[in-house]
């Protein structure tokens, strides 16, 4: 049978989600515990791949096993065999057809910036101390929202077949002492938030213009847009799928 699994990591640990030869991820760790209580060989597909460093407070991944019994006393079991920074929030059956990634509709992240020097962050948010205009960048993140085609805030060299994401909302939001930048699309691009929230920060810093962003956006070059932020305060926060697919998040 088929299944989704919900689940939620703090990625300070973890080299990203996707496995790979010689780091620690977060999908090698999930699958080699789901195989060992399963006592079957589990392979997770997940809704998307974080990079390291980053985190995840909602994200999906669907395999296939056996008929299980009692999916919330695997929850149970998972939980306290998984380490503390990774929580299984529920377990769902779903159609033989149903997959993570191909089938969310919609993915939403946040990139949380503190302006005050604060050890309770250090490893959860980015400082950045000098004073921002958040006026500005929320003129700056509407402004994207005219776009399609965000070529300019891809990782160099990836292996995609197309730019284009649709946007559904930017917005710069205060929340209590954190600054958080909160988009919805339908897709992202290889680190595409964190160079968005790099070029958006030049706004709010007086150092770019919202022509330029204009500017920046349409000449697909990656080069010309802001660096990456750190990976420390940047965390997918949904993903959404269709209502025939069942998930009780």
């Amino acid at each position: 049978m088929r299944y989704f699994v919900a689940f939620s990591y703090f990625g300070k640990t973890y080299h990203g989600w996707q496995k790979q030869p010689n780091a620690l991820t977060v999908q090698q760790v999930m699958e080699e515990t789901l195989s060992t209580l399963l006592r079957q060989t589990v392979e997770l597909m997940g809704a998307g791949r974080t990079d390291a460093g980053v985190h995840a407070k909602q994200m999906y991944a669907h395999f296939e096993v056996d008929a299980i019994e009692d999916t919330d006393d695997l929850c149970y079991r998972l939980n306290a065999f998984l380490p503390e920074d990774i929580a299984i929030n529920g377990i769902y059956a779903v159609p033989k057809d149903a997959h993570a990634r191909f089938d969310a509709v919609q993915r939403t992240y946040e990139y949380w910036i503190v302006q005050e020097k604060n050890p309770f962050y250090i490893d959860s948010a980015h400082y950045v101390k000098h004073p921002l205009d958040v006026d500005k960048m929320n003129e700056a993140a509407s402004l994207l929202m005219r776009f399609n085609d965000f070529e300019c805030f891809s990782k160099s060299n990836t292996d995609v077949k197309t730019f284009l994401c649709k946007l559904n909302r930017a917005e710069w939001t205060i929340q209590g002492d954190v600054l958080i930048f909160t988009i919805t699309a339908d897709r992202f691009l290889r680190n595409m938030v964190r160079a968005i929230v790099g070029t958006l920060l030049e706004v709010g810093l007086g150092k770019s213009t919202l022509e330029n962003v204009e500017e920046i956006i349409n000449s697909k070059d990656r080069s010309k847009a802001g660096v990456s932020v750190p990976a420390k305060g940047l965390y997918l926060t949904q993903v959404s799928y269709p209502p025939h697919i069942k998930l009780n998040s």
